[in-house]
């Protein structure tokens, strides 16, 4: 048992995610909190040497926090998926990087050597819960002119990136958009993506119930000339399109955490070592950009340059937010290493489910 003093490292033991379905579709019938109570049901069955007894807290991260995703979600779901009412669970609102930050604040608790072991995880039903449903800017970003407005669509902050980069232009970004479809389709082929998904119960009004197996947004088989063709919603003759931007999607994931310790003592093979983490602010405007700043944070914390990094994953919530990262950086767009499992950490630019990220 690590003591508070304890500076010990952080493994990931495993992740898995529900099936994404499009908002309001596949999860129609289906609750939030449902949703991922069966994600971390389906982790824990995964995992039979953790005893649910022995985790030391539930990070759960959800950006509209009522409804089916309130009453401290990380809790309820806990609960709800059998956890002893001895293991306690909190939420995390960090919007499209609400599970990282569910991940990252838990590691943090395990290399102090306040935990041993912990889930992580997320959830969002954009069906249930519109983006920005329920919200209330405060009038002073606009009066005081702390914010332009554009600043309160992601849409409209994806068009200003490509404003700041007009070299970066939308033939590029739909490439990069028809590149994540084509890496999906060969994953499903394949048969890399079934593993990590969790089946869950979905109820249809018409068809009764049944089970939720296979992602619902992606499209094999797009084209470039589709893409091309699609409207521009955020702006006229603008950049971004339904094709090269994230959709609005319903889905879950969950991650089992451990102190390296821990994980030898349950004799589990870690996936992955944590070194370090950083997150950074931008103009809101532009928001996009964060990337940038948290990689350069995040390689000086660890000693590290960009030139060190054998493989990069990227938030595909817009493709000109992963090109303007490439850019800065000098990776090109077609780069082996950049999203190279995509399909498997949830950032394909067809599969955003906000929190669940």
């Amino acid at each position: 048992m690590n003591t508070a003093t304890t500076s010990t490292n952080v493994v990931l033991l495993d992740a898995v995610r529900s099936p994404f379905g499009k908002a309001g579709s596949l999860y129609a019938g289906t609750r939030a909190d449902d949703i991922i109570v069966r994600t971390i049901r389906g982790l824990l069955e995964r995992n039979p040497l953790v005893k649910p007894s022995e985790i030391d807290d539930v990070a759960i991260a959800a950006a509209t926090q009522y409804g089916d995703q309130g009453m401290n979600i990380g809790r309820s779901a806990s609960l709800l998926a059998g956890i002893p009412n001895t293991v306690p669970g909190y939420s995390i609102d960090r919007w499209c990087a609400g599970a990282l930050t569910s991940v990252t604040t838990l590691a943090g608790s395990i290399a102090m050597g306040a935990y041993d072991l912990a889930i992580a995880g997320g959830v969002e039903h954009m069906g249930n819960h519109p983006m920005g449903d329920g919200m209330d800017p405060n009038p002073r970003y606009l009066a005081e002119k702390l914010v332009d407005t554009d600043a309160l669509s992601m849409g409209n902050t994806a068009e200003r990136l490509h404003d700041k980069f007009p070299h970066l232009t939308k033939e590029r970004a739909d490439k990069y958009a028809l590149r994540s479809q084509e890496k999906t389709a060969a994953a499903y082929k394949s048969g890399k993506i079934q593993p990590n998904l969790i089946p869950v119960a979905v109820r249809n009004a018409e068809q009764g119930w049944g089970v939720a197996t296979v992602d619902e947004p992606p499209r094999p088989g797009t084209t470039l000339e589709a893409l091309a063709a699609l409207k521009t919603p955020f702006r006229p003759q603008g950049r971004v399109t339904a094709g090269n931007a994230a959709g609005l999607n319903d889905g879950a994931t969950a991650a089992l955490l451990a102190s390296e310790s821990k994980a030898k003592e349950l004799g589990l093979s870690p996936k992955a070592r944590m070194i370090t983490f950083a997150f950074a602010g931008v103009e809101p405007e532009i928001m996009g950009y964060g990337p940038v700043p948290s990689t350069l944070k995040a390689l000086d914390k660890a000693g590290l340059k960009i030139e060190d990094i054998g493989l990069f994953e990227i938030n595909e919530a817009f493709s000109i937010q992963v090109l303007s990262f490439l850019d800065y950086f000098g990776i090109g767009d077609d780069d082996p290493r950049v999203n190279l499992m995509v399909e498997q950490l949830l950032l394909a630019i067809h599969l955003h489910p906000l929190e669940s990220v």
